[in-house]
């Protein structure tokens, strides 16, 4: 949260003299002596403030106060000069100047002056709010966010050794697989955690869920008025995420587009906003995630081969809960004392011949669906005891308790693509995903 500065001044005594000061202050500071040099500077570095001299070589001061406002509209400028008159200050606040100081000035006045740039505000009351609400949500984060991942069988626990000792390869590229709802995340989670990366972001994209037309823009930020609606600069996932983890699941339904960028990302270490020339330099370490037989979509050429190699540095494959039924006792029993205590309700006692039943079945949708059962069945039990009478796979009655997902996925897409007469973009952005996933779900479920 450093508020960056640049001073543009061809006396090194005042260079000297302001940035030796500022840094005492805590602010990261650049200097040029030449407008040329500072143009350089801004073009590779985003800056908060400019500290601006009005008397400099290759042209004035408020020559350069004009371009710079061109180009940077959003840079707050103080000018500083020893011969200003009245005029000149005008002109200067006229062409967006914040404030200007008189030489010789003292240095607690350029202070007050930087306090009084609307950057500087809105910065300490951006830093004031996250800190106060930081020390709620890391309290909340620590009660909620799933970062255990339950299990007792050997195939877990050497699955979780495996997981803690490659989070301290911090810069590791990883690919999590799996079928859905065996925890992927959860295991994303536990690898940013236990590394040296855990006091940053995590941050969590659902290539599936964004539409192609967005994830683009929330991928790499914009520079404002790059399009209609980009009313300010916006930062996307790579650079929020500096120093931290991102997590991309359902990296199967990445459009093309994306993972040729995505590539010379993970190549260059750095990418450049849409609309800016400028290159961000990147530090974070990429976990994907998916349910789907990567060296096939690479066979049907609907996967990069080169990103796969990219991002696989490291695989983790998450059997499903069938193949290891010892994990289903631990599981259920967590997810009772979880849902308990999140309700603050008594925890029941649960029937011996449940736990014999219920490592019998199939779990299709692993984990997520004995939580969803579990969940289900605290709410309908009055006995206080749980049996299978309570778990609808376990119902004797023919007609089935509930649509699969599957059913429901394509009766969702049946009727987005009729109320769009068949316009596979428009289904899309009604369903609320990218039309390359839409496609692959059509042929998945062979839709006509």
């Amino acid at each position: 949260m450093e508020i960056s500065v640049l001073i543009l001044d061809d006396e090194q005594r005042i260079i000297h003299e302001l940035s030796e000061f500022l840094v005492r202050k805590g602010f990261a500071v650049k200097t040029a002596q030449t407008p040329t040099a500072a143009f350089k500077l801004l073009n590779q570095e985003q800056f908060d403030v400019l500290i601006l001299d009005i008397r400099l070589p290759e042209m004035d001061g408020l020559q350069v106060l004009k371009l710079v406002k061109a180009d940077h509209p959003d840079l707050e400028v103080i000018l500083i000069s020893g011969h200003g008159d009245m005029d000149t200050v005008i002109e200067a606040l006229r062409c967006g100047a914040t404030d200007f100081l008189k030489k010789p000035f003292r240095q607690t006045e350029l202070m007050i002056a930087i306090e009084r740039t609307t950057k500087f505000i809105n910065l300490q009351r951006n830093l004031s709010r996250l800190t106060d609400d930081n020390s709620l949500i890391t309290k909340e984060l620590e009660r909620r966010v799933e970062k255990n991942f339950i299990g007792n069988s050997a195939v877990i626990r050497k699955l979780l050794e495996d997981t803690i000792h490659l989070a301290s390869f911090a810069d590791t590229p990883i690919i999590i697989s799996g079928e859905s709802g065996t925890g992927k995340e959860i295991i994303a989670r536990i690898i940013h955690y236990a590394s040296p990366r855990k006091d940053k972001k995590f941050c969590p994209i659902n290539c599936a869920a964004l539409p192609e037309t967005l994830l683009e823009s929330e991928f790499f930020g914009y520079k404002k008025g790059t399009f209609t609606g980009a009313l300010q600069d916006k930062k996307g996932y790579l650079e929020l995420s500096a120093g931290g983890t991102i997590f991309l699941d359902e990296i199967a339904d990445m459009p093309p587009n994306l993972q040729s960028k995505l590539l010379r990302v993970l190549e260059e270490k750095k990418f450049m906003k849409i609309g800016t020339n400028m290159e961000v330099p990147v530090d974070v370490r990429f976990v994907a995630a998916t349910n789907k037989d990567l060296g096939k979509l690479m066979q049907d050429e609907s996967f990069r081969k080169d990103l796969f190699y990219r991002l696989s540095a490291y695989q983790i494959i998450i059997p499903p809960l069938r193949e290891r039924t010892e994990d289903i006792e631990p599981l259920l029993n967590y997810f009772i004392s979880y849902f308990c205590e999140l309700n603050r309700i008594p925890i029941p006692k649960v029937d011996p011949l449940l736990l014999k039943e219920i490592v019998l079945y199939s779990f299709p949708g692993n984990v997520r669906e004995l939580k969803n059962l579990v969940e289900r069945a605290l709410i309908i039990n009055r006995s206080g005891t749980l049996t299978t009478d309570d778990f609808p796979m376990f119902s004797s009655d023919d007609s089935p308790v509930e649509s699969t997902l599957d059913q429901i996925q394509i009766a969702q897409i049946k009727k987005a693509l009729q109320e769009a007469d068949n316009n596979q973009s428009q289904a899309a952005i009604a369903l609320g995903i990218s039309r390359f996933t839409l496609i692959r779900k059509i042929r998945k479920y062979n839709i006509e």
